[in-house]
C-alpha cells in the first residue's frame, strides 16, 4: 500500500510542496503544515493499524523499535530507510503517580516521561524527523551544508545529537546566559557550532531566520512542521500506552507552542482514522512570566499580543512571541482546551512537592504540576478523571534549580519544601539524634496514604 504526505499551505490546501523541498512558509506568509493521504490510510482498518503498532512497540527491528517511526506511515512515509537517523527515540514510560495523586485530590495521575529520551528532553521526537529528511535531501542532491537552530537549550541537544549522528554540521544560537550548563554542554559536545547571543530566545530566533534565508542552511525550529510531526507521537503513545483507550485531560507545558499543536495533530489523526472514538481535553500551561498564550486565552484569543518575556526558572519556555500560536490556538477550539499559568512560586513548590513523591521534575513539568493543582481545586479536573501529564525534559537537566531551590536562593522563591543536607561533626551521638528528629517528623507528618 503506497502513502504519501507533503507540505501544504493551512490557506489554500491546493498549495503542496515535496517534504523534500527547502520550503517553511507558504506564498502568504504563513506556516506550512505536513498533510497526509488520509484516504491512502483509511484503507487499512482501525484495528489492524493497532495491531501494527503494537507488533512493532519497542522491538530492534529496523527502523521500527522507534516510538516515532514504529508508526513512519503516519509520520514521514517519503523517506527510505537507509537515510532514517534514529535513537530508537520515543517508548518513554508513563509514571503512575499514584501518591502525588492523593496527596493533591485526583486518584489516577500518570506523567509520561518524555525526558527519558536520548538527549534527555522531547525534542528528540521531532529532530530525527527533520534530521531524516535532511539526510535524504542531501542524498538526492540537495546542497544543504548544515543545519541550524535558535534554542533555550533541549532544541540545540537534539539537533548537535542528531546532527552528529548523520555527519552533518549543525548551528545553534542560544541566549548567552539564560540555559543550563547541561543544555550548554551538550550541543559543545557533539561537535556543534555554538553561538552565544546577547539576547533572548525571541532574538536568537530572529537571527536564525536571517541565517537559513540561504538555502544552503536548514531551519530546524519548530515552525518547521516536520518537527511537528515526530512530536505528535507523543498523544498517539499515551492512547497506546493505555491499551487504545483516552485519558480525560493531558496537560502540556507550552513555550513556542509547537508541542501543544503537535499533541493536538496526533490525537485528531487518530479520532480520524476510528482509532478511538472520543479525545481528551488538554491544557496548555505556561510560566507567569512568558505567558503570551494565557492572556490571549483570557480575551477567547480575539486578540494577541506578543511580550517581552520575563526570567523564569523554566527557561526553556521563556518565550514571548511564540511562532505556532495559531497552530495551538486551534488545537486548543479542537479539544476543548484550557490555558493556565503558574507563578514561579507555583512551579517550584510543585516540582518539589512531586519529588518528594519519586519524580525529579523539571521546571517546566512543574509548571504543567502547578496548572494541574489549580484546576483540580477549581473543579475543573475531577477526582475521578484520568489525567496524564507530559513531562517534556529530565529533571537531572536542571540540577541548578533543583540545588537553589534546596538551598532557598531561588527568584521570588520561598522554598517550602527544601530538604538541604544536616552537616554534623563525624560524632555518632549527633547522627543520632538528627536520625530521631527525622523520623519525629516523619511520625507527625506521614505521607498521604494510598487508598
Amino acid at each position: 500500500m503506497q502513502f504519501n504526505a507533503w507540505f501544504a499551505a493551512q490557506d489554500n490546501p491546493d498549495e503542496r510542496y515535496p517534504l523534500t523541498e527547502v520550503v517553511y512558509y507558504s506564498q502568504s506568509g504563513g506556516l506550512l503544515q505536513v498533510e497526509h493521504d488520509m484516504d491512502a490510510l483509511r484503507q487499512r482498518p482501525a484495528d489492524e493499524w493497532k495491531r501494527l503498532f503494537d507488533r512493532r512497540w519497542m522491538r530492534t527491528e529496523w527502523p521500527y523499535g522507534s516510538g516515532v517511526w514504529g508508526k513512519k506511515e503516519w509520520i514521514c512515509p517519503t523517506v527510505s530507510d537507509e537515510n532514517i537517523v534514529s535513537m530508537f527515540e520515543g517508548g518513554t514510560n508513563l509514571f503512575w503517580a499514584e501518591r502525588f495523586g492523593q496527596q493533591i485530590g485526583v486518584a489516577d495521575l500518570w506523567i509520561k516521561l518524555c525526558g527519558n529520551s536520548h538527549t534527555g528532553s522531547f525534542k528528540d521526537l521531532g529532530m530525527t524527523v527533520l534530521v531524516s529528511v535532511v539526510k535524504q535531501m542531501i542524498a538526492n542532491g540537495k546542497p544543504i551544508q548544515a543545519i541550524a537552530c535558535a534554542s533555550t537549550g533541549d532544541t540545540s541537544a537534539a539537533l548537535a545529537a542528531y546532527g552528529a549522528a548523520a555527519g552533518i554540521p549543525t548551528i545553534v544560537f542560544l541566549p548567552r546566559g539564560k540555559i543550563s550548563v547541561a543544555q550548554l554542554v551538550q550541543p559543545i559536545a557533539h561537535g556543534a557550532l555554538v553561538l552565544a547571543l546577547d539576547t533572548d530566545f525571541d532574538g536568537c530566533m530572529e537571527i536564525v531566520r536571517q541565517v537559513t534565508a540561504d538555502n544552503s542552511i536548514y531551519l530546524a525550529n519548530s515552525l518547521n512542521s516536520l518537527r511537528i510531526e515526530g512530536q505528535k507521537t507523543v498523544g498517539i503513545e499515551i492512547v497506546q500506552q493505555f491499551d487504545w483507550e483516552v485519558p480525560d485531560w493531558i496537560i502540556i507545558p507550552g513555550g513556542n507552542l509547537g508541542n501543544t499543536a503537535a499533541l493536538g495533530r496526533g490525537l485528531l489523526m487518530m479520532h480520524e482514522l476510528g482509532l478511538i472514538t472520543r479525545l481528551p481535553r488538554i491544557v496548555c500551561a505556561q510560566a507567569q512570566h512568558a505567558n503570551p498564550l494565557y492572556r490571549a486565552y483570557l480575551n477567547g484569543f480575539d486578540n494577541f499580543e506578543p511580550i517581552k518575556a520575563q526570567t523564569t526558572a523554566a527557561s526553556a519556555i521563556q518565550i514571548g512571541n511564540p511562532v505556532s500560536y495559531n497552530r495551538a490556538v486551534q488545537m486548543l477550539k479542537d479539544l476543548d482546551g484550557v490555558v493556565e499559568q503558574a507563578s514561579e512560586q507555583e512551579l517550584a513548590d510543585a516540582a518539589a512537592r512531586a519529588d518528594r513523591t519519586g519524580l525529579y521534575a523539571c521546571p517546566h513539568t512543574g509548571v504543567a504540576l502547578a496548572a494541574m493543582i489549580k484546576l483540580i481545586d477549581r473543579g475543573i479536573i475531577q477526582q475521578s478523571d484520568r489525567v496524564v501529564v507530559i513531562s517534556t525534559a529530565h529533571g537531572l537537566k536542571f540540577s541548578n534549580f533543583k540545588v537553589s531551590y534546596h538551598e532557598n536562593t531561588l527568584r521570588d522563591v520561598v522554598s517550602s519544601y527544601a530538604n538541604p543536607p544536616v552537616e554534623l561533626p563525624p560524632d555518632i551521638d549527633a547522627v543520632r539524634r538528627a536520625i530521631d528528629e527525622r523520623m519525629k517528623h516523619f511520625q507527625s507528618h506521614p505521607p498521604a496514604p494510598i487508598t
